[in-house]
């Protein structure tokens, strides 16, 4: 088959496919009105929401600033943001800090990869396969219920107390939300055109990657979001296999300490860094679903 004759075949493919992908929570179209306007790529503006969200943190800091100053509380109990911040620094000219988020990052991002990796290619087997779907499902869900840290005695008498079973946790907490939004998106695509794929000479891999996909990517990159912030869940969980560096063993090591700034930091730090991995993968998914319409 020529360069030529096989790019015919597959505009003619796409241009089959849906006008645009569904929505995951709405179900609607966007761009569903028929108006060219409405499918125009939008442009990237401050909304009064963003500036909106930042109303209740700001409330929340000026409310602990203000119950830890008035004496009602010990600074042993909830020590004021300031001691936070004297914590921050004490670590930062430790030269620990740092370690310790770049640890934890990588162990996310390593077992995110590998988590959504699996989930991709499990999805697309149980979205096409009834077969599959009935010999996989029922055990997938009831893997889904365990707790993380049900997993953790278990990873240690296997994987020991190394790197392995920390990023297995997380991949694990990162598989199942990446895996039950593409099997979603995928039942909702239209199985004609991958009919038509095949009538058009596509392969498999062509269907999938030119068709399949393309067409389930909100529901797959709406799963990439929900399977990142499963992923810090679980992170917790993982670092706390003996381990001598993170978040998680900093929260575990203030415990032991009695530091309760130390606790405060690191809650407050997993707080900050999950809501900027979040942005990050909202940016790639815009732009990605941007590209697509």
């Amino acid at each position: 088959m020529s360069v030529d004759t096989h790019h015919e075949r597959r505009t003619a493919v796409t241009s089959q496919q849906p006008t645009a992908p569904v929505e995951p929570t709405t179900g609607i179209a966007p761009g569903a009105s028929g108006s060219s306007v409405a499918r125009r790529p939008r442009r990237f503006r401050p909304s009064w929401r963003g500036w909106l969200g930042l109303v209740l943190p700001v409330l929340l800091l000026l409310t602990w600033q203000l119950v830890t100053t008035s004496g009602r509380v010990s600074p042993s109990v909830l020590p004021p943001p300031v001691d936070v911040l004297g914590e921050a620094r004490r670590l930062i000219e430790n030269g620990d800090l740092w370690p310790t988020i770049g640890i934890s990052v990588q162990r996310v991002l390593l077992g995110f990869g590998i988590g959504a990796a699996l989930a991709v290619v499990t999805g697309i087997a149980v979205g096409l396969s009834r077969v599959v779907d009935a010999l996989l499902s029922p055990v997938l869900v009831a893997v889904r219920a365990v707790p993380s840290l049900a997993w953790v005695p278990l990873l240690i008498l296997w994987a020991g107390f190394g790197e392995l079973p920390k990023v297995t946790l997380v991949a694990i907490g990162a598989f199942f939300p990446v895996l039950a939004t593409l099997v979603a998106g995928i039942r909702q695509v239209d199985l004609g055109l991958l009919e038509v794929a095949r009538a058009y000479g596509l392969s498999w891999r062509q269907r999938v990657t030119t068709v399949l996909l393309p067409s389930a990517a909100p529901s797959l990159l709406a799963g990439a979001r929900l399977g990142l912030a499963q992923a810090w869940l679980f992170l917790v969980a993982a670092e706390l296999i003996a381990s001598s560096q993170g978040l998680g063993f900093l929260l575990v090591d203030s415990q032991n300490t009695g530091r309760v700034d130390g606790i405060l930091l690191a809650i407050v730090l997993l707080a900050v860094i999950g809501k900027l991995s979040d942005v990050v993968l909202a940016l790639v998914e815009k732009r990605v679903l941007a590209r697509l319409r």
